[in-house]
């Protein structure tokens, strides 16, 4: 059963962070007693703007849902759809519906927990540029107050284009919305207003710096969650536990005993429809710079002296700090990136990336990207790290595989073994989500043959429960106020001071040609040959 955690909201704003450890508010512990407590949001109004589009039916919806269906929100929780098509309360509660018997782990929805949902479904049709909309909003929701006892709680969910975020946020402002104790425009009422942003959080860093300043100018950065559902998944929450929590692993995390890293996030589709916004944005900003970068902090950072939201994020800070930015030598060197071509996925036909119907036909926009950073740190010093993602690849799978040093001294050569390979251990983030350990093995019977196995922990197998998805996680996180995986506002902007040398590098025309490789491949040749300059090979998930 779930336990409920009582917390009382601050009656004054609170102090806009300035991540130092005196400026740290109390946060709660998302890692103790076997990764997460369980915790019942408090009552809220979560407000989804662009609540028509994809993102709600195939994620959000099923995620409330599932949160519902799991004893983690209250009977008071509320949620508004705000969009601009003209729909009434019951059109979007089907709208919602449609989403979660169609994509939810939990499939078909239960009557009895639908018609619990549903009570709380409402819909707000406005126009984002419109402030008699947000005027209507605020009383739309002080209604929601009085009448569901949510308290003054709010949420806010970004489910629109980034660009669309500075004239919402302002809309919010001028209505009385944005603030919190009080600052609100009804001044007596109590209770605490959040905002979730989807990525992508900019497109370099000169932006990513413009989006942050826009929404410090109305919101506090205590307010502001910047979501990431890679962050959510169970095991990436779980490699804390994997190396802070076992002795095992804890003292070979490091350069002395770690040859080699590699992150994987590949894809077996392709832009299918997605042309005209993957040609502006391609492999390198879509995966890169949020998925990859966060994995990479998250499996290198340094334990935090606790577990609150802030020691987590800046302990991955300073791992995003140890990656030195490249010159534009560095760049033809150290990155490959590619496109893919023709070929053939899971028995289905791919056509070019620049066939598709709005990709340029010219178009120099990669969809693979592979990487080799470095972070100057004790820890980590020589240790190179590889990454690497694409579409139209052969399998999609997410994972980080880490390759240790070999033994020192080959103590069977004279029987005639040759060289054993070297101890993997692959973290696997999606599917199938698991651990795998490979080492050497003696061959049962005579003589001395050795061969190469797997120790392989999967959730699905181990534990008698589904792991939640990613969004399940991640919005009741942000109800609870909890930010420990959520991305802050200094981590965006490093990651973008990282990669902004490689796009200027490969814009310019200096940074390595654009390579081919065929859709169903693992990428472009070069990606292979980036490894074997040092020695290694790229793992086959």
């Amino acid at each position: 059963m779930a336990t409920r955690v009582e917390e009382d909201p601050p009656a004054v704003e609170e102090p806009r962070s300035s991540h130092a450890p005196d400026a740290r508010q109390p946060q709660p512990n998302p890692l103790r007693e076997g990764l997460r407590l369980e915790r019942m949001a408090e009552p809220c109004t979560m407000v989804i703007c662009g609540a028509t589009g994809d993102l709600t039916e195939r994620k959000l919806a099923p995620a409330l849902y599932n949160a519902l269906l799991g004893g983690f929100l209250p009977p008071e929780f509320t949620v508004v759809g705000f969009a601009r098509r003209e729909l009434d309360d019951d059109a979007f509660r089907d709208h919602l519906l449609a989403g979660i018997n169609r994509f939810s782990r939990n499939k078909p929805a239960k009557p009895a927990i639908w018609e619990s949902f549903a009570r709380g479904i409402e819909y707000h049709q406005g126009d984002f540029d419109d402030p008699d909309a947000y005027v209507e909003l605020a009383k739309h929701l002080d209604r929601i107050d009085r009448d569901r006892g949510t308290s003054g709680n709010r949420l806010f969910y970004l489910a629109v284009p980034p660009s669309l975020y500075p004239e919402i946020v302002n809309q919010l402002d001028r209505a009385g919305l944005a603030s919190h104790g009080d600052r609100r425009r009804s001044g007596s009422r109590r209770g605490w207003t959040r905002v979730i942003v989807e990525k992508p959080f900019g497109s370099d860093l000169e932006s990513a710096r413009t989006l942050n300043r826009e929404l410090a100018e109305v919101f506090d950065e205590t307010q502001v969650y910047r979501i990431d559902h890679y962050l959510g998944k169970e095991t990436v929450q779980n490699l804390a536990v994997f190396r802070f929590g076992n002795g095992l692993f804890e003292p070979i995390w490091n350069r002395r005993y770690i040859d080699s890293v590699q992150i994987t996030v590949a894809e077996t589709v392709g832009v299918e429809g997605r042309g005209e916004f993957y040609d502006a944005t391609g492999a390198l900003r879509d995966i890169v710079q949020g998925h990859a970068l966060q994995l990479m902090a998250m499996f290198a950072m340094d334990p935090p002296v606790e577990f609150h939201a802030e020691d987590l994020r800046d302990e991955k800070m300073k791992v995003l700090r140890g990656v030195k930015p490249m010159s534009a030598a560095d760049v033809a060197t150290n990155t490959v990136r590619g496109q893919y071509v023709s070929g053939w996925v899971e028995g289905e036909k791919v056509v070019s990336y620049r066939d598709d119907e709005k990709v340029a036909p010219d178009s120099e926009t990669e969809t693979f990207a592979a990487l080799k950073l470095g972070i100057d740190s004790w820890r980590w010093a020589g240790v190179p790290f590889y990454l690497r993602t694409g579409k139209a690849l052969p399998s999609r799978v997410t994972e980080i595989a880490v390759q240790f040093k070999q033994a020192p001294l080959a103590l069977f050569a004279r029987a005639g073994v040759p060289q054993i390979e070297a101890n993997v251990l692959a973290i696997r983030v999606q599917p199938d989500e698991g651990i795998l350990l490979r080492f050497g093995a003696k061959v049962p019977g005579q003589g001395l043959q050795i061969r190469t196995v797997n120790m392989d922990f999967r959730y699905g197998l181990s534990f008698a429960v589904d792991s939640p998805d990613a969004y399940e996680t991640l919005l009741l996180d942000a109800m609870i106020g909890d930010p420990s995986l959520f991305t802050r506002d200094d981590e965006v902007e490093r990651a973008w001071e990282i990669l902004d040398p490689i796009l200027d590098a490969w814009h310019a025309g200096n940074g390595g040609p654009l390579h081919f490789y065929g859709a169903g491949s693992w990428g472009p040749p070069a990606a292979d040959e980036l490894l074997e300059r040092d020695g290694r090979a790229w793992r086959r998930p």
